[in-house]
């Protein structure tokens, strides 16, 4: 090889993502990789698209560095597309499906994009308008025939075979990921192939990925679900896509499928366990359910051990570093209850402490933020230094997330720094409250937040969904808090309602919960 592709630099960077995914689509070509309901395609035919696929974005002149956007429910064509891109040295952008036009625009403006990849029969119509918003700055591809843009899908039909190639190199820019905002405007943060290559690493040397698993991929895959896409691949699995939640309809797969994991968010789970088809559904070829994005009740835990089996894993990380940790499913216990409320243990490749203000790590027991040093943590914010350097002071990537540690290392998250509630002069953690809340056996789930107060500056506000069919009174919920934490932590007010505000990846939103509070108010804390 004679030309630039390899740098003196790049000798010691190890394999680019791209070079992960062809390898591991190479190993098995006559293995399904991917199937959906009415189709599969197998590891040869997954390397073909990706190929035909490159062949289609390298003539309509994309060049290496320049940034594509995608916009996708789960299809194998946007996952080709997405490697595709990368290989041939481009910068992909998951656009969340369930974000606002503005959200998406703004990110699209923000990473100024060059393409734009859209499912059409997913978000055809959303698709159209941020074509509109591109106004000829760049290429618009779909994913299907649309009334505008090119089908990629056809293209790539009609482009011919052609061997799919790995031209990137490990320190070109690979993703550029908005961050879910719920503490604020969403960052683009940007990570290079060497570190992409080495977060699938650390998610194979310390995740319990089974060989051979069927993954069943029910969230996003353009997000976290999508992390363990190419870790179940390189096992020699396959990939059971499904384009929406419904737990009726994810029950009914994990069955029909024979799946052996896949990955939920708290609130899928809580639907799971609340639907009535559980108790009927043949569960047994289920080895693994990682869960994760935010925290999860430990009542609601013990509940989905007890109804769904032993297949618990919990993950921890953010779009500036993943994974962080992992609560394993041996860690999954109820000899030892006390890891239900754990976080994990930090994983083998990163090095996680918790630290004050000043960089100083704390004494255990005491609570100090998640910060990291890894090989996978993220080079920065796109356009952002200033944020960038806050975010990276001290040579360690600063969460957000304040956690204390027991004596084993394990971490305990105890709330978003920015979640902190300050009243009269003592500091409230939400999440210890929220549990208390959640192990009352009406409680499905509960949101506590700081509200505005004359007397003690921020008072606690619980908001509580119930359990269907379920009662319980704002004083007993009230009251049980103080018995288990003190009055100081008992919520002075409580609100029922019919559901919480959640992010596109299934977190709840406090940012939405605390607007309609401190509108036109300044809160002081974070």
């Amino acid at each position: 090889m004679s030309d630039d592709s390899v740098r003196p630099a790049d000798i010691h960077a190890g394999a680019t993502t791209g070079t992960q995914t062809l390898r591991a689509l190479a190993r098995f070509p006559d293995r399904t990789a991917f199937s959906w309901d009415g189709g599969s395609l197998s590891y040869a035919g997954t390397s073909d698209m990706i190929g035909r696929m490159q062949r289609v974005f390298s003539q309509s002149g994309l060049e290496r560095g320049q940034r594509v956007a995608v916009l996708s429910a789960n299809r194998v064509e946007s996952w080709c597309a997405s490697v595709a891109a990368q290989a041939l040295g481009l910068v992909t952008t998951a656009l969340h499906g369930l974000a606002s036009l503005e959200e998406q625009a703004a990110q699209v403006e923000d990473a100024e994009v060059d393409a734009l990849v859209v499912d059409a029969s997913g978000y055809g119509a959303r698709g159209g308008d941020l074509a509109a918003r591109l106004s000829g700055r760049g290429q618009v591809f779909t994913l299907g025939a649309a009334d505008y843009g090119r089908d990629l899908v056809a293209a790539a039909e009609a482009a011919g075979t052609q061997s799919p190639r790995d031209l990137a190199r490990p320190g070109d820019m690979a993703i550029l990921n908005y961050t879910g905002g719920t503490t604020g405007k969403s960052k683009g943060a940007f990570r290079t192939h060497r570190r992409l290559a080495v977060a699938t690493t650390a998610t194979l040397a310390d995740f319990e990925i089974p060989d051979r698993a069927r993954y069943l991929a029910v969230a996003p895959i353009s997000h976290v679900a999508g992390s363990k896409v190419l870790p179940a691949l390189v096992r020699g699995g396959s990939i059971h896509l499904m384009r929406g939640f419904d737990p009726a309809a994810v029950l009914a797969t994990i069955a029909r499928e024979r799946i052996g994991m896949t990955l939920l968010v708290p609130t899928m789970i809580y639907a799971l366990l609340d639907c009535p088809a559980l108790g009927s559904t043949d569960l047994s070829s289920l080895e693994l359910l990682l869960y994760g994005a935010s925290p999860m009740s430990p009542t609601r835990l013990v509940e989905g051990l007890e109804r769904i089996g032993p297949v618990f894993s919990q993950l921890y990380g953010q779009t500036e570093c993943y994974p962080l940790t992992v609560l394993r499913r041996e860690d999954h216990d109820a000899a030892r209850p006390e890891l239900f409320a754990a976080c994990g243990f930090p994983v083998t490749t990163c090095d996680v402490r918790l630290l004050d203000d000043d960089g100083n790590e704390v004494a255990q027991g005491q609570p100090g933020e998640i910060c990291a040093r890894g090989p996978y943590v993220m080079d920065g914010y796109l356009k952002m230094p200033e944020q960038t350097a806050e975010t990276l002071k001290h040579g360690w990537l600063h969460t957000g997330d304040m956690a204390v540690a027991d004596e084993r290392g394990y971490l305990y998250i105890v709330d978003r720094k920015k979640d902190l509630i300050v009243t009269g002069g003592f500091n409230v953690y939400p999440r210890g409250v929220e549990d208390v809340l959640t192990s009352h056996a009406a409680v499905a789930q509960a949101a506590v937040i700081g509200v505005p107060d004359p007397k003690w500056g921020e008072a606690v506000m619980a908001l509580v969904v119930l359990r269907p069919g379920a009662a319980v009174d704002e004083a007993s919920l009230a009251q049980l808090v103080r018995d288990r934490l003190g009055s100081v932590q008992a919520p002075k007010r409580v609100e029922f309602v019919e559901a919480l505000p959640t992010t596109g990846v299934g977190k709840v939103d406090k940012k939405v919960l605390r607007a309609r509070f401190w509108a036109g108010q300044t809160r002081m804390v974070g």
